[in-house]
């Protein structure tokens, strides 16, 4: 089907207003510069029982990691814990990009969201972000009696690049013998640098997120040789999904990520590994964060937390 009208409307908007990364806009700085100037709508935040922030220890070597922790609201007890990361290929975006969507996980879930600020591209490449992510999965590991909840329910999150990071922190957990990870949930994930796929062609242009757009990321990200077979770095080039947590996995039809989101829950199955993958028809990469404005975005998240709570006992 084509791009649903309440989509296309603000894929349109989208379009005329987000920097041309990677063609006309090559600098990281400016990028985040031109995109903190855009005009924004206030927002009333969805009421949590608290939000707190910490700064916690990072890789060895490496500064510590600040953290958004939100509790939910009308939930006691030793609560699951969801390790999220944003999105914005590895490079912008940040802890108040995803605000809303943590609070409305931490009150859909009844789970402890701990939103990861890790370093970005290109001034901290792979594999900073990936360890920073781990790192705070430790921490939550260890300190989680602390935050008022229950050790051993902890899954990872994250939508596009953070679903890269998510994956990540599932494979360094299951190599790296623990932390144990319960699910995983990966939003539209971003997953092979070589951009090889049918949906990178077909969806190549004019539907929000464009293949010049990932390419640049992957190039902040990686640096300017993009090719790599490093499981750390590209979770589709893992030889091995064995022994992996359960996944629920969301794509969009126009996504130039959609294809390498379907073929890592098909691997994922293939090894075992329980997955559900989830293609919204008519819809674009980005969408899910919109519940305020799309229904599949509502019915998407309303499914994805669901699978979460179930499998987090919340």
């Amino acid at each position: 089907m084509p791009l649903k009208p309440e989509a296309r409307a603000i894929v349109d908007a989208a379009n005329a207003s987000f920097p041309k990364l990677g063609t006309e806009v090559l600098d990281a700085v400016e990028a985040r510069r031109m995109l903190a100037a855009r005009p924004t709508v206030a927002v009333e935040p969805i009421p949590v029982r608290k939000v707190e922030e910490r700064v916690v220890p990072g890789p060895e070597g490496a500064p510590p990691v600040r953290v958004r922790i939100y509790h939910p609201a009308g939930a006691t007890g030793e609560l699951p814990a969801v390790i999220f990361c944003h999105g914005g290929g590895f490079t912008i975006c940040s802890l108040e990009s995803h605000d809303q969507l943590c609070r409305a996980m931490a009150n859909e879930v009844g789970a402890i969201v701990v939103s990861v600020d890790y370093r970005q591209a290109p001034e901290h490449r792979f594999p900073a972000a990936a360890e920073d992510a781990y790192a705070v999965l430790c921490w939550v590991a260890e300190l989680k009696a602390s935050l008022g909840g229950d050790p051993t329910r902890i899954a990872v999150a994250g939508d596009s690049s953070g679903g890269n990071l998510a994956a990540v922190t599932a494979l360094m957990a299951r190599d790296r013998n623990g932390p144990a990870i319960a699910y995983q949930l990966l939003i539209y994930p971003m997953l092979d640098p070589s951009r090889a796929t049918p949906s990178y062609r077909d969806n190549a242009h004019g539907y929000f997120v464009t293949a010049d757009h990932l390419r640049w990321y992957w190039e902040q990200y990686l640096g300017p040789d993009t090719a790599t077979d490093n499981p750390y770095a590209a979770p589709a080039r893992a030889n091995d999904l064995s022994g992996l947590p359960p996944a629920h996995i969301v794509t969009a039809e126009y996504d130039p990520l959609r294809d390498e989101g379907e073929a890592y829950g098909a691997r994922l199955r293939a090894a075992g590994v329980e997955t559900e993958v989830l293609r919204y028809n008519g819809e674009f990469h980005g969408f899910f964060s919109m519940a305020d404005h799309l229904p599949d975005a509502k019915e998407a998240a309303t499914t994805a937390y669901s699978a979460l709570r179930r499998a987090l006992g919340g």
